[in-house]
């Protein structure tokens, strides 16, 4: 029987602030504000969905793993200005991760690595089930695979 997943969405309030700051506050903490030019390409880790042309999004550095484990990590995200906390139901994927070549890395409950996988979008979710077939798999992580930048967890639903 196929395990049910679900994606989790960055939460929008940990980033509303840094749309009122200026460009040199945005600097101080290593942030940009940027104007989108080209879609697809600029992925928000919030709404789950690609950024429009003209749309002003915050590049920003984000721990996306923040675990006692060596594989504890940070890398540049995308909020978009616009974003609201995407809640994506049980076994859907956004409509973004379909057109990316992703890297999918799998973790035990201790937060280390067990597996990871290359894998086009539009083959994301027999990934998923592939890697939550094993009891020992707790969550994901996606990434884009060619800029390596965190796109969201999965968990088990």
């Amino acid at each position: 029987m196929p395990t049910d997943f679900q994606f989790v969405a960055l939460p929008v309030e940990q980033f509303a602030h840094l749309f009122s700051m200026s460009d040199a506050e945005l600097a101080s903490l290593g942030a940009k504000q940027m104007t989108v030019d080209s879609q697809p390409g600029f992925p928000c880790r919030v709404s789950l969905m690609d950024a429009a042309v003209d749309e002003r999004v915050i590049l920003t550095h984000f721990q996306h793993h923040a675990a006692n484990s060596p594989y504890q990590s940070t890398g540049p995200i995308f909020v978009r200005a616009t974003a609201q906390t995407a809640t994506p139901a049980v076994n859907e994927i956004p409509i973004m991760f379909n057109h990316r070549l992703l890297s999918v890395r799998a973790y035990d409950a201790s937060a280390m690595m067990k597996a990871a996988r290359v894998v086009e979008g539009k083959t994301l979710e027999d990934t998923i089930r592939d890697f939550f077939a094993a009891e020992s798999i707790s969550y994901l992580q996606i990434h884009n695979a060619a800029p390596g930048c965190f796109n969201c967890t999965v968990r088990r639903a």
